[in-house]
């Protein structure tokens, strides 16, 4: 399952994530789900008709990441490999970063982090120019909403209809519909 939410210049991307880690660090072995959020640019693309047809736009590249996982061995609610990646390099996630916080009440430390745009992408390195004051007004009014529909992502993989593993024939480890 995959959600959208669009701004001006940024967008937030949160799907249901099935993942087994090929070189897990120590300690975090075994299959992992949960539910990824990114915030990601957004490309607006030129007309591909008249003035009146759609206008393409591409959602581009992370600027931030947080993994809400669990290790499908735990109970549900551990919460046990939640972090989030505050270095991304391109496309490329930095090293998971474990915050007690986020393990311990993560859905509160979620709405904290979206509702403060700013301090997110100065702690990620990223230029201020990157967003619009109207992304972070915008990002800080629709925190709840987001966090509500993590909220229930969680429930679903809990549930068991989501965050599952990939078919049998797939050789991938990672099921995710936005991956």
């Amino acid at each position: 399952m995959l959600y959208l939410f669009g701004f001006e210049r940024i967008g937030v991307a949160v799907g249901d994530i099935y993942f087994v880690d090929p070189d897990p660090i120590p300690g975090q072995e075994g299959a992992e789900r949960g539910v990824r959020l990114e915030i990601r640019r957004l490309e607006p693309g030129e007309l591909k008709g008249s003035m009146y047809s759609a206008r393409p736009i591409a959602v581009d590249r992370p600027l931030w990441r947080i993994d809400l996982l669990e290790s499908v061995d735990s109970p549900p609610g551990s919460f046990d490999r939640t972090h989030h990646h505050p270095s991304i390099d391109g496309w490329e996630p930095g090293p998971r970063v474990f915050d007690k916080e986020l393990s311990g009440k993560p859905l509160k430390w979620l709405h904290d982090r979206l509702s403060d745009l700013e301090g997110v992408l100065e702690e990620v390195g990223f230029d201020r120019s990157e967003v619009s004051a109207a992304d972070v007004a915008a990002l800080r009014d629709r925190a709840p909403e987001i966090v509500d529909t993590v909220g229930r992502l969680l429930e679903r993989i809990r549930a068991g209809e989501l965050g599952t593993p990939p078919d049998a024939e797939s050789a991938d480890s990672v099921r995710a519909s936005w991956l």
